[in-house]
């Protein structure tokens, strides 16, 4: 029985959350709704017998797994706020507690005990919700252990179709599992719902994940769990030897597709099972597509729910496997010793012999019976005086192969990750988790860090959004920056778009080194032709084809420039302004001054001012006087209106 009890109810934990009522209760915690005083939210809390504050291995995995937990935030995964020990009620009394979401609602179990076997669509609206905060998980390299429909949460105040499926409990077992209490032999799950390799080998993994998730799957589909019996024992031996039934043989109605599904994922065979949820979740909407089955809304079971399910109990038993057991009924309930490996033989049976001869070959049989059981408690007592533990080796500065040989031959899982490093080489192991020199138990899996080296200026190409620039600097660690003072003119690249960046793609840089995105101001200004002489006409066509917009911007004098051509635009031919814009056109007014030489001065007269000149000088004498002069000369370009002066004769 847990020391665990309601007598904790109004304790106030770390002195911030204040425990309330009591809401479940296991064999090794138990659940109250409570209230974090800081924050004025309500939470569940969940606390664990204060026998595991003293075990080491405990506390450590206790830290480690409610970190990994934190780190999961997912719509459909029961939130971790906190961790903590707590020692108000002394030393003594040091118990180890995780702040979780308190869920309002109840469980899948809840739903299952009052409707029996759901409706497909709603199985299969449920079964994606848990698999989509699976698949996050095991994004995140954390292995549940221990799918069942006690930890599967039906909460309300979710989406207005219906209530929210979320998942709990991430990683608790595997803590309790590391307790000095318990052996390396021991499994903490539910019997109904454990893959044949954490009944025969304990190793747990995504893809254990995703055998408990298939056993879910067929509960929700038939209203019952594929194996029944007496015993645990019984239960988990056909979980090793026997292939789980199609649902189809207990309900006739489903579709084979429904059948294909949950026996890919319950293959004994973890190897042929999808690699993780994220894949189990990916088949599952395939089928759901081709059945033309859309999500349905989830009803919230009527049965108050905690933050967390607690099993029935959670005892061990020393040398033996221990199994959480949620069997149906008629089937155990409660923990249930499973021996793990092969059991000694029987004697085999003597036929009838002299009694001397049966007396000797009793002799042998109890001497090695004898053998066997000192045999066995030299073993118990190596196991249990440290034998399940193993210091992890330092791999750091390894290769992935050295350190993958070296994590194995300590009997440790490898599993690794990269990051990258601004010191150590590209390959290398940077360090381990747990770190070197710790205890761990032989199979745990140890997280390798491999660098990835120094950040490399990714290769962004001309032409590339801003947005999917600061993406992909960002990506590889690197912090991109803008200077508008630094964008070019391109008559390639639109404007508002990526030129290049700088540094190069391709240099190394450190984490956090700044890479300055250089944008595309558009094309560069056009200079403006030179059309400086021409006729007015022929100017605007240029300027026209030129990309800009000609316009009558007056008329000027210039004695070097012919009437109706151009004298000058504004701005100036040469001058780059960007195109489109408008450019002034000025047109020389000069008048060519005839010439009246031989002319009568009457004839220069209204010759000169056909042309807007006056005519000066001689020219009012005689009637018949004839020009022998005039001033300017004949040819040169005057302003309109300028007087020319005639020398007559006689």
């Amino acid at each position: 029985m847990t020391r665990t009890d309601a007598s904790l109810s109004g304790a106030l934990l770390d002195r911030r959350y204040r425990v309330d009522g009591l809401l479940a209760r296991g064999g090794m915690s138990a659940v109250y709704r409570g209230l974090d005083t800081r924050l004025d939210r309500p939470v569940a809390i969940k606390i664990m017998d204060s026998r595991f504050a003293d075990d080491r291995a405990f506390v450590d995995r206790f830290e480690r797994e409610a970190r990994s937990a934190a780190k999961l935030h997912h719509p459909h995964v029961v939130a971790v706020h906190d961790q903590g020990f707590d020692t108000s009620a002394g030393p003594e009394e040091r118990r180890a507690f995780l702040v979780m979401e308190l869920v309002d609602g109840g469980t899948l179990r809840d739903l299952l005990d009052q409707r029996g076997a759901l409706d497909v669509p709603l199985a299969l609206t449920i079964a994606e919700q848990v698999l989509s905060a699976l698949g996050a998980a095991h994004s995140a390299g954390l292995v549940h252990r221990d799918v069942k429909p006690e930890n599967v949460l039906i909460g309300r105040g979710g989406a207005s179709s219906g209530g929210v499926v979320k998942v709990g409990d991430f990683g608790l077992v595997r803590a309790v599992a590391s307790a000095g209490t318990t052996s390396n032999s021991v499994i903490l799950g539910t019997v109904a719902y454990l893959s044949p390799e954490q009944v025969t080998t304990g190793s747990a993994s995504e893809r254990g994940d995703v055998y408990s998730a298939g056993i879910l799957l067929y509960e929700m589909l038939t209203g019952h769990v594929p194996y029944t019996a007496d015993t645990a024992l019984s239960v988990a031996y056909r979980h090793v030897n026997d292939d789980v039934p199609a649902p189809s043989a207990t309900r006739s109605d489903l579709p084979a597709a429904l059948d294909d599904l949950v026996l890919r994922a319950t293959r004994r065979d973890a190897e042929s099972r999808p690699a993780d949820a994220n894949a189990f979740l990916a088949e599952l909407r395939q089928v759901r597509s081709r059945l033309g089955i859309q999500p349905v809304p989830v009803p919230v079971p009527r049965q108050p729910a905690s933050g967390a399910d607690i099993p029935d109990a959670e005892r061990t038993v020393p040398a033996f496997q221990a199994v959480t057991v949620h069997a149906p009924a008629g089937g155990p309930r409660g923990t249930q010793a499973l021996p793990r490996g092969p059991q000694p033989p029987e004697p085999p049976a003597t036929p009838p012999e002299p009694a001397q001869r049966r007396r000797g070959l009793l002799v042998t049989l109890w001497v090695l019976v004898g053998l066997l059981v000192v045999g066995g408690v030299g073993a118990g007592v190596w196991w249990f005086a440290g034998g399940r533990w193993v210091a992890v080796p330092d791999v750091a500065g390894m290769d992935r192969a050295r350190a993958e040989q070296t994590l194995r031959q300590a009997e440790l899982a490898p599993a690794f990750t990269e990051e990258r490093h601004n010191t150590v080489p590209s390959g290398t192991v940077v360090r381990s988790d747990p770190e070197s020199g710790s205890r761990a138990l032989r199979g745990d899996q140890v997280t390798v860090v491999l660098s990835l080296g120094r950040p490399v200026v990714p290769d962004i190409q001309p032409g590339t959004s801003v947005e999917q620039a600061e993406r992909a600097i960002r990506a590889v660690q690197l912090e991109p920056r803008r200077d508008p003072g630094a964008d070019q003119f391109s008559a390639e690249v639109p404007q508002g778009a990526v030129v290049t960046v700088s540094p190069q793609p391709g240099s190394q840089a450190n984490i956090g080194d700044a890479v300055t995105i250089v944008v595309s101001k558009g094309p560069p200004p056009t200079p403006v032709p030179q059309v400086q002489g021409m006729p007015r006409d022929q100017a605007f066509q240029a300027l026209r084809a030129a990309g800009f917009e000609p316009y009558d911007a007056g008329e000027e004098f210039s004695a070097d420039v012919a009437a109706g051509h151009v004298v000058r635009t504004e701005p100036g031919g040469g001058a780059t302004i960007e195109a489109g814009n408008r450019v002034g056109v000025y047109v020389s007014n000069a008048v060519e001054v005839p010439s009246v030489l031989g002319r009568s001065a009457r004839a220069a007269q209204q010759i000169l001012a056909e042309a807007g000149l006056s005519a000066g000088g001689d020219s009012g004498r005689g009637r018949f006087s004839f020009v022998v002069g005039q001033d300017p000369a004949p040819g040169s370009r005057v302003p309109r209106g300028t007087t020319v002066t005639l020398t007559t004769l006689p």
